[in-house]
């Protein structure tokens, strides 16, 4: 039986309210079988137009609920408020500076995510995006690994990354994937402009489609025998690259 570190919220119209109130959902759970009503049916609607993660999973789930009127519905509350990636850049470009964003493309470990968190609080990135699925969840967990980095650095959560993408670009921001198959070394591409940066998880890489909208694909330079880079490693090399060539146009 799954054991809940977080906030839970249980029964169809608690779970409405609770979206319709604005209350950060990190996921919502039907119970198989859970698809008949007009409640379902309008709590259903909401998850899909909020774009809210979401599952259907077996009864067992909701053991721990015996007793209560769950409805076969759980919804997990994120202990983190999530924001909207354009008002971040827009904000950070009307104030005169120069946006870093971070974009994690299915990187499901949660001691990754909250090392690169950490890493990238210190770094002084404006936002961390992150997709609605197949990502590591913002839980307690991942906030202990980022030594509570992520109470400060903020964090998007989007569906669709490409569309994302395609707006940061519009915005004036440079795109770059970070992989080992990368045409030139981070070190070759200009980070002093605004820009974001790409990572992929270690087993699948980022995916071919995003790979397609960056403007540059870099790479970080293996001379051992080990063919890759933890995703967390990656990301500070590489962050902290964009703060050097900052600094350093900062002082010329």
């Amino acid at each position: 039986m799954p054991k809940f570190k977080q906030e839970c919220i249980f029964g169809l119209r608690a779970v409405i309210e609770a979206i319709q109130q604005g209350k950060e959902i990190d996921k919502v759970m039907f119970g198989t079988g859970t698809r008949e009503g007009e409640l379902f049916q309008q709590l259903f609607a909401l998850v899909r137009e909020r774009e809210i993660p979401y599952q259907y999973v077996p009864v067992e789930v909701f053991r721990s609920f015996n007793g209560k009127n769950h409805q076969g519905v759980l919804a997990e509350v994120s202990p983190i408020a999530y924001q909207e990636i354009e008002e971040i850049v827009d904000r950070v470009i009307a104030a005169g500076e120069r946006p870093l964003v971070l974009i994690l493309d299915r990187v499901t470990d949660v001691r990754n995510l909250g090392g690169i968190a950490r890493t990238a609080e210190c770094a002084g990135v404006h936002a961390l995006l992150i997709p609605s699925r197949h990502s590591a969840k913002i839980s307690s967990d991942a906030i202990k690994t980022s030594a509570g980095a992520l109470y400060h650095l903020p964090v998007c959560r989007k569906l669709n990354l490409k569309k994302v993408i395609r707006t940061l670009r519009h915005k004036g921001l440079l795109v770059y994937a970070a992989h080992e198959r990368g045409e030139k070394e981070y070190t070759e591409v200009p980070m002093d402009k605004g820009c974001a940066i790409i990572l992929g998880a270690e087993d699948t890489g980022i995916n071919e489609e995003l790979l397609r909208f960056a403007n540059e694909q870099v790479r970080v330079p293996l001379l051992g025998k080990i063919e890759s880079l933890n995703v967390s490693a990656a990301a500070a090399i590489v962050l902290y690259e964009a703060v050097r060539q900052r600094r350093q146009a900062k002082e010329a």
